[in-house]
């Protein structure tokens, strides 16, 4: 794993720029908060949390076209599943895949590399070509993780940080100071 300090030399700087960090530590948080400033048009998705009554009951992916659908939830009927969670490989493979295929944008969105999404393997062979592509590649991935996760952390072209209390507030400037020092070269 490649952790970048803020002053690190240009020619070091790697086009795929990705947090990670314990649940609830913040990465869609931030993530979202890159999304909101990023300084050309972007495809992607994010997830996040739904809750009934304060009660945790799925995750949604939205992409940043607009569509949306459970990646998993307590109610789904599936061979996957997390905890008390199915996990809609459908879903995965109809509203995230799509998201993430490389095209003429430069900047992919991946929010999460994880276990539920790589339960697919149409994600992971997704995941992969969006990291191939020239296209920056800003996302998350789970903290820890089998070996297709580990071997993506270990690739020479992926920078990580690790989302704290500490960071969480610096880290959408960083990153958007990342991509636009990225796109200038």
């Amino acid at each position: 794993m490649h952790f970048l300090g803020y002053n690190e030399h240009m020619d070091d700087l790697k086009k795929n720029i990705f947090l990670t960090g314990a649940p609830s530590s913040g990465k869609t948080t931030v993530m979202k908060k890159v999304i909101a400033l990023l300084p050309l048009p972007s495809t992607g998705f994010y997830t996040e949390e739904e809750r009934v009554a304060g009660r945790r009951i799925g995750f949604v992916m939205r992409t940043l076209g607009g569509k949306s659908g459970y990646l998993a939830h307590q109610d789904i009927q599936s061979d996957f599943h997390i905890r008390r969670y199915g996990v809609s490989i459908e879903h995965i493979e109809t509203i995230a895949v799509p998201s993430i295929t490389p095209c003429n944008r430069h900047i992919i969105i991946i929010d999460e590399i994880g276990k539920m999404e790589c339960f697919s393997e149409v994600f992971k062979q997704a995941a992969l070509a969006a990291l191939d592509s020239p296209s920056i590649v800003v996302g998350t991935i789970t903290l820890g993780g089998d070996d297709f996760i580990t071997r993506i952390k270990s690739r020479g072209d992926i920078e990580i940080h690790e989302v704290t209390q500490e960071n969480r507030d610096s880290l959408p400037d960083l990153i958007l100071e990342r991509v636009a020092r990225l796109l200038r070269q």
